[in-house]
């Protein structure tokens, strides 16, 4: 394992056109094992042009992980408005690239984006839904000091249910 990065090195930048590429990326089995596995170019096409319209609907950011000094591109994060029991908040998500992981940039970048949603001051909530089979990113949960709600069935990808566990942490 590579040293742990600090935050000085990792900087979350809005979703941009370029970052297309990104995604195809991120769309490898490996990375997806634990969301309903790869996606198709279309599906690929789609989801970019939905990080790059949250934005500027003011539902929500989704962001690039950049790595310093070297400017790598090294993952996702992002936010995004969501109906959970009849109360909208903000649902959070992140991807770190399989060679860029286990170094703390995920919960860097994840605790970047938790600041950016509270300065908008728009909702009370933030939920994360990470897997029941995925301890890496239930361990984020904890680290940042969401509190565990409950397991959960959340559909995703849409039309398949994966068992969550339903992550909460208060914005204000």
């Amino acid at each position: 394992m590579s040293e742990r990065a600090t935050a000085a090195q990792v900087r979350i930048e809005p979703w941009a056109e370029k970052n297309l590429g990104l995604l195809s990326l991120m769309n490898a089995p490996e990375m997806m094992e634990h969301l309903g596995g790869p996606e198709t170019e279309e599906q690929l096409r789609e989801r970019h042009q939905l990080y790059l319209e949250i934005g500027s609907r003011g539902t929500g950011q989704m962001f690039t992980i950049t790595l310093l000094p070297e400017q790598e591109t090294v993952g996702s994060v992002g936010y995004w408005e969501s109906v959970w029991q009849e109360e909208t908040v903000y649902e959070i998500g992140w991807s770190v690239l399989p060679q860029f992981q286990g170094r703390g940039i995920a919960t860097l970048a994840v605790a970047a984006a938790i600041d950016r949603a509270r300065e908008e001051r728009k909702h009370k909530r933030l939920h994360a839904f990470p897997s029941i089979d995925n301890p890496a990113s239930n361990a984020i949960c904890r680290k940042l000091d969401f509190s565990f709600v409950t397991e959960c069935d959340f559909e995703y990808p849409p039309g398949s249910i994966m068992r969550c566990n339903n992550w909460c942490l208060e914005l204000s």
